[in-house]
């Protein structure tokens, strides 16, 4: 993990660094106290790279045999996160998000309505129902939350 990471922003979007965000569910320090915050932490780990959070998180029962290993050899570039809708229940949660990444030069997006459970206190994920979207628009705001527009900003690492 690189060191800076701690004092940067962290990458789920939450506007505060990664030592105040992610990181303490990272480290086990504590656990996610909603699905959303759950979600946001899932992505996070998948930006930086912490593989058996992802695993200790999804619910044993949806892995289907899926590793850390297996999570570790993508290629992707993940570039930003975008919650559209969050729903709570009792025991149980949904978040919409769209993650946009890029891969091969092309930019795509995983659009998904993802479900939690509450399982002895701890939030975990336990299966996703995907969605298509579009690529925002040359003069939409750009899915990395720059402030630039998409066309001044990450659609020019398509080329």
């Amino acid at each position: 993990m690189n060191a800076n990471i701690t004092t940067a922003l962290c990458p789920c979007g939450s506007k505060t660094t990664y030592q105040q965000c992610c990181q303490p569910l990272h480290n086990q320090q504590r656990l996610a106290t909603s699905p959303v915050e759950l979600m946001r932490s899932r992505y996070c780990a998948f930006v930086i790279g912490q593989f058996d959070y992802l695993i200790s998180t999804h619910h044993l029962d949806y892995r289907q045999g899926l590793t850390a290993s297996q999570l570790a050899s993508s290629k992707t570039h993940w570039l930003g996160l975008q919650i559209i809708n969050t729903s709570l229940f009792d025991t149980s949660g949904e978040v919409t998000f769209k993650a946009w990444y890029l891969e091969d030069k092309q930019i795509d997006a995983i659009y998904e309505t993802s479900s939690f459970v509450l399982v002895d206190g701890c939030w975990l994920y336990t299966h996703g129902q995907q969605m298509h979207t579009r690529l925002p628009g040359r003069n939409d705001p750009c899915i990395c939350h720059s402030g630039k527009k998409f066309k001044q900003c990450c659609a020019k690492l398509c080329h």
